[in-house]
């Protein structure tokens, strides 16, 4: 509460410029200015802080957005503080709604920065090679935030939604959540997270912008730290799971000598069973109890 009040948050805009929807975050008007109600500014605040670390965690990204001049350089060094994408000079229409062909032209433009790089624009005529560097030049004003940017990001932060609106436009076509400084001439309906304050300070929206960034860092930490403790865990378990194996290795030897006992002791009974049921071939006998030959019987007959 302190530094938002040293930073000059609560500082609405002239009461002839306010939007009525934002009736419900004004404390009060001094002097023609609407003082915003830093109370519930630090409720809202908090409520967003939590949930750009959470989706940090989760693994999603997020994107920074500020065109406006006093907020440029904010923009640009938080957001590289905490490895976000980030917008700071022009909001190209169909930025998210259109991404395929902004990937296009990202593409486009790291392919004449290698052009250049190994010097390959030197064997292009004057003519083409200035029309190039121009080309370049206006590709990296308005995309050198977005270089890095392979899928759409998953959340937006918005200094002013008034200028960026957008921005704002197209992320509410996307169902994307948008967090963003909401002053008193800004309409807050469209935003998931409004973070009622002055949004044209310089310390004021650098204040709120870096302890984004701190949330986003905070919850890559937290992603780091899982990451670690999930292979140490597996290593842990590892020696645990030996032991069954080998075990489970030696059991079959055990089990193949006593079914090799086994069938030692099985085969011998059969053996002798099969002895003791052969039965003597017939001979045949004649009427005085001697025996006859077989082939006289048949000579006889």
């Amino acid at each position: 509460m302190k530094e938002l009040l040293e930073t000059g948050v609560h500082f609405g805009h002239r009461t002839r410029k306010w939007n009525p929807k934002m009736a419900r975050y004004i404390f009060t008007e001094r002097k023609g200015i609407h003082i915003i109600d830093l109370e519930q500014t630090v409720e809202m605040f908090k409520r967003a802080y939590f949930y750009v670390r959470d989706q940090s965690a989760a693994g999603k990204e997020i994107l920074f957005v500020g065109t406006k001049k006093q907020v440029q350089t904010t923009i640009v060094e938080e957001a590289r503080r905490c490895g976000a994408h980030y917008v700071n000079r022009r909001w190209l229409g169909g930025t998210l709604t259109n991404f395929t062909t902004i990937q296009h032209s990202i593409k486009r433009m790291k392919d004449l920065e290698l052009t250049i790089e190994d010097g390959t624009i030197e064997h292009i005529p004057n003519k083409e090679a200035t029309a190039l560097r121009r080309e370049l030049a206006k590709l990296q004003r308005n995309l050198e935030g977005l270089r890095h940017l392979e899928r759409i990001p998953s959340l937006l932060y918005v200094i002013d939604p008034d200028v960026e609106k957008n921005a704002v436009r197209e992320a509410n076509i996307l169902g994307i959540p948008v967090i963003a400084i909401v002053d008193t001439n800004c309409d807050p309906d469209p935003i998931e997270f409004p973070i009622p304050g002055n949004d044209d300070a310089i310390k004021a929206t650098k204040l709120i912008t870096s302890r984004i960034a701190d949330a986003v860092l905070e919850g890559r930490e937290g992603r780091q730290d899982e990451e670690e403790e999930t292979p140490k865990a597996s290593e842990e378990a590892a020696p645990e799971a030996k032991v069954p194996i080998e075990e489970a290795e030696e059991a079959p030897v055990e089990e193949a000598s006593s079914e090799e006992t086994a069938d030692e002791t099985t085969e011998a009974p059969q053996a002798d069973e099969e002895d003791a049921t052969e039965e003597p071939e017939p001979v045949a006998v004649d009427a005085e109890g001697e025996p006859s030959d077989e082939r006289e019987g048949t000579e006889a007959l």
